[in-house]
């Protein structure tokens, strides 16, 4: 039976896994770990692709999104684009250049994905990520649960 102890140890273990399958793309092309979790993050929530959709959604702080934005722009990787209806709102939009980085990347996160499950069945692993979602949920309503007594 999993204790609590190994069950919080789990992301940072997976996290530190994961990273380190992102150090060749990260050698390959100079951008950070961080810059990368952004372009990531555009690339897989389509309309979701504001700094404040990163920040709320990715769990990254408002400044770290805000330097990577700027270096990803400064590469040409990531383009702004003033929302048509709010000019307050500005959208980020992966440029032709970074697309290719950003395929790239997402076929690693792919293989990470499948390198977790890789010692389940597939019916296993259907039941697995079904409850997993589930706890994410619930996961999800303690947080905003502890948000509204704080």
């Amino acid at each position: 039976m999993i204790t609590i102890a190994q069950l919080t140890r789990l992301p940072r273990k997976f996290s530190k896994y994961y990273d380190r399958q992102f150090l060749p793309l990260l050698e390959k092309t100079g951008i950070s770990m961080r810059e990368l979790h952004v372009l990531l993050f555009l690339a897989n929530h389509p309309g979701q692709d504001t700094a404040r959709d990163v920040t709320e959604l990715r769990g990254l702080a408002k400044s770290q999104v805000s330097q990577a934005v700027e270096a990803l722009t400064g590469r040409g990787l990531l383009a702004r684009r003033a929302d048509g209806e709010d000019r307050r709102v500005v959208h980020l939009e992966i440029t032709e250049q970074g697309a290719p980085l950003a395929r790239e990347a997402q076929a690693v996160q792919a293989a990470c994905g499948r390198r977790l499950l890789a010692g389940l069945t597939e019916e296993e692993q259907a039941v697995f990520l079904a409850l997993l979602e589930r706890v994410l949920r619930e996961t999800e309503k303690l947080s905003v649960e502890k948000e509204r007594l704080s």
